[in-house]
């Protein structure tokens, strides 16, 4: 998992110690660059504070592969180097899917696809009613997560309420069953999302689509990747 993206953040030595989960590889190079954009330049998080109350929250809904997330998490101080030798070995932490009693830093635990929206608007909600208006809530999706009805029923609560707090990435890497009319951003600003389309793999453009949310609305990052092969 060698490349320009992995070599230019400096995770190739990191990625290359995590093993054995070889056939969801592409599903974790595929969120290499958005989950180190957030992580070294947008996200508001502390290693040595990872529960703090006016952190920003990332919940990871694409969370098989998670061999990048691990890698930068790592290279992020939040979990020890040693422990990306044992990939979901018997006495490891790391998972095929992150467990957040049992990984510092990870906000949920995920598994069946096309809960973390879902999961996301609570959190921001909670923020919001705790009177917390700093902190601000980020989900990464894979794109074939939204052909769950659940998702939809989350993107247009959000959108009605005017959810701005929230933050959804989908990584497009054309791996959905069905296709949408117009893209995927427009199953969002029909809802009254605001939306950017970007290159998944251009670090500076999706820094700028992260930042580019609105005060009364919330928003979504489409950022296409490679088209997933078989």
């Amino acid at each position: 998992m060698t490349t320009a993206s992995t070599t230019s953040t400096g995770l190739g030595p990191l990625l290359r110690r995590l093993t054995g989960d070889e056939k969801h590889g592409p599903s974790a190079f595929s969120t290499l660059d958005v989950i180190w954009v957030l992580y070294d330049r947008i996200l508001r998080v502390d290693p040595d504070r990872p529960d703090a109350p006016d952190r920003d929250r990332f919940l990871l809904s694409k969370g098989h592969g998670p061999a990048a997330y691990y890698a930068v998490l790592a290279a992020k101080g939040f979990i020890p180097e040693t422990w990306l030798d044992d990939l979901a070995g018997p006495e490891s932490r790391l998972g095929h899917h992150p467990d957040r009693l049992l990984v510092p830093g990870v906000e949920i635990g995920s598994g069946s696809l096309g809960h973390g929206l879902g999961l996301g608007v609570g959190s921001a909600l909670g923020l919001r009613a705790q009177g917390l208006t700093q902190p601000r809530v980020y989900v990464l999706l894979g794109d074939a997560e939204l052909d769950e009805g659940a998702n939809h029923e989350a993107i247009a609560y959000a959108g009605a309420i005017g959810l701005s707090n929230l933050t959804v990435i989908v990584i497009d890497n054309q791996s959905a069953s069905h296709g949408w009319s117009g893209g995927i951003a427009s199953r969002f600003t029909v809802n009254g999302w605001t939306a950017t389309d970007v290159n998944g793999r251009d670090r500076d453009a999706i820094e700028a689509a992260l930042r580019g949310h609105q005060a009364n609305r919330p928003h979504v990052v489409v950022a296409r990747v490679e088209t997933k092969e078989g």
